[in-house]
């Protein structure tokens, strides 16, 4: 009974994982306008799970990490209750952010739920040294260095695209369907604006209209041509595949974590267990996503394309390595550091959510500890 709870834990925690997570890395297109909502997550999703299957093979180093072993001594940390406890315990608590719209990590969730029930089953005895030195300095350090190096990158990019003269231009949106025009392409029959109607150069003589709307639904295109390509085709096109490798190093960092539960089954090919994970993951993403995602693209700073692909390298980047070197940071702490990264230095940014942010950070680990050494008092 023990071994089936255990798994039903991990695939739990996995649809809770990517309900929080999976829109992570494509958040940056959906806050800029790249790609509706939709699109978005269908990105996300089947770049997670390519990243889910490629840690087959690159990322074993995360599936001992999380296993338990080292942490409490193995005849409880192999044991079915300890490592199925840490699994509902690091469930119960992502799924509860999720439900708030609070962007936590999974990867936070587990070592909270490791402390928790490894402190129920062998008391002081944990070895904190090894939880310090593996989990939590990654965890702490990551955010800044993430924050640090898209401040840096983008600050580099816009000098350079100011250098070589490619501008950037308002547009407003147009007609009956969605048609974004550049603003120097209207012009006014009357210079007084006070009797005349605007009319709209080279849009043909059909009925359109202007109207007033809210300042988040403004856009700005780049304009200009770089190699014979328009810049902002290329920035799209750019800023899509950077979302992509986000999402992919997501799966890729993510997946071991949560097979780590799955070790105490024996004679149980992990590899089964991983696309389980895989799938437990992306349906979590497709079903319960927007409230995170609503947090992530348009509540922390306002995103242009630039920005967001700026925001995407740096996060792609960070956890490809941590993931190729079994670091076991958290792309939630990446991801988020590096948008906080792009606000400081175009000085939009939401402070009271970013603050809300951090707090669900701080909570997250005491909160997971509670809800696994319940879990586990109530079974052992």
């Amino acid at each position: 009974m023990y071994v089936s709870l255990l798994f039903l834990s991990a695939l739990f925690l996995a649809y809770a994982n990517g309900a929080n997570d999976n829109f992570k890395g494509v958040a940056t297109l959906y806050g800029s306008q790249t790609v509706g909502y939709k699109t978005a997550i269908r990105i996300a999703t089947v770049a997670t799970f390519s990243g889910s299957i490629a840690s087959f093979y690159l990322a074993q180093g995360l599936v001992a990490n999380f296993s338990g072993k080292g942490f409490i001594p193995q005849d409880i940390a192999g044991g079915a209750v300890f490592l199925m406890s840490v699994g509902f315990g690091a469930a119960a608590t992502v799924i509860l952010a999720t439900r708030l719209g609070f962007p936590i990590s999974t990867t936070h969730s587990l070592v909270g739920a490791l402390l928790g029930a490894g402190i129920m089953a062998v008391g002081w005895d944990v070895n904190f040294q090894r939880l310090g030195g593996t989990f939590f300095i990654p965890l702490f350090v990551s955010p800044f260095i993430a924050f640090t190096l898209c401040a840096i990158v983008y600050w580099i990019f816009n000098r350079s695209r100011e250098a070589m003269g490619l501008s950037k231009e308002s547009c407003v949106c147009v007609g009956e369907q969605r048609r974004f025009v550049p603003v120097s392409s209207l012009i006014a029959t009357d210079a007084s604006y006070s009797d005349q109607p605007m009319a709209l150069n080279a849009l043909g003589n059909r009925d359109l209209s202007i109207a007033v709307a809210n300042t988040n639904e403004c856009v700005d295109l780049y304009t200009g041509r770089v190699w014979g390509i328009g810049l902002q085709k290329l920035l799209d096109l750019s800023h899509g595949l950077s979302a992509a490798v986000v999402s992919f190093a997501r799966g890729l960092n993510d997946t071991p974590k949560i097979s780590g539960l799955l070790v105490a089954v024996q004679g149980f090919d992990i590899r089964w267990g991983m696309s389980a994970i895989a799938a437990g993951m992306a349906m979590g993403g497709l079903l319960n996503a927007r409230r995170v995602a609503e947090t992530m693209s348009h509540k922390i700073t306002d995103l242009t394309h630039g920005q967001g692909f700026s925001a995407n390298l740096i996060t792609g980047f960070l956890v490809i390595v941590a993931s190729k070197f079994g670091v076991p940071v958290s792309t939630t702490h990446v991801s988020v550091g590096a948008i906080v990264g792009i606000g400081a230095v175009s000085g939009h940014r939401n402070i009271k959510i970013i603050s809300n942010i951090m707090l669900s950070w701080l909570i997250t680990l005491p909160i997971a500890m509670i809800f696994s050494a319940s879990i586990y008092f109530i079974f052992s």
